[in-house]
């Protein structure tokens, strides 16, 4: 990440940032302090992230859900995370709009990175997410949502493809602002 060492932030990366998400130049040197004392060789590894999902699901089994998220985050395929990629990661699923969200779960869906959503991928991040609710809440589930193959159902029969067709991101999209319902099928937030 440009200037790891020297515990400043490059320009460089300071002017890109600025620009591509709503944070300030304040912010951002806040957030790049915290970074550099929590990962001093300025990388997050698979291992670490899977430690911070954890204490956000104490109660879940989180595992494969922050390996999805790591990949899709992890944009330059390095195996870690550097601060550009992290504070894009946190802009675009915290602040950022509806569709920056949206193209970023196409991502967490697109597995292999093709490009394409198919029925399987569909079924795996389904079945990661599932991970993440407790079972007590998994037990009020509605009937088509309470296993993780009835809610990967559910969410590809809303793009109207057969099962072994594929998905672009411009259809997952539209797909998913056309169905209120799909929106909460593809994501899982505690409840407080």
């Amino acid at each position: 990440m440009g200037n790891a060492k020297s515990g400043a932030m490059s320009k460089e990366i300071l002017e890109d940032l600025k620009l591509n998400t709503k944070f300030s130049e304040n912010e951002l040197s806040q957030w790049y302090e915290n970074f550099q004392k929590q990962c001093p060789s300025g990388r997050i590894t698979p291992e670490e992230f899977k430690k911070i999902y954890e204490r956000f699901f104490p109660e879940s089994d989180a595992t494969s859900y922050a390996q999805h998220v790591f990949r899709s985050f992890d944009t330059n395929d390095d195996g870690t995370l550097d601060f550009k990629e992290y504070i894009i990661a946190l802009h675009m699923t915290s602040t950022g709009k509806t569709e920056r969200k949206l193209e970023w779960a196409f991502s967490l869906f697109d597995v292999d990175k093709n490009g394409y959503i198919t029925k399987s991928e569909v079924g795996e991040i389904c079945q990661a997410i599932f991970k993440l609710i407790p079972k007590e809440d998994q037990d009020a589930l509605p009937g088509d949502e309470n296993t993780p193959e009835k809610r990967a159902e559910k969410l590809w029969s809303f793009f109207n493809k057969k099962d072994n067709e594929r998905l672009a991101e411009g259809e997952f999209i539209q797909g998913i602002l056309d169905n209120e319902d799909a929106l909460h099928l593809i994501q899982y937030e505690p409840k407080k």
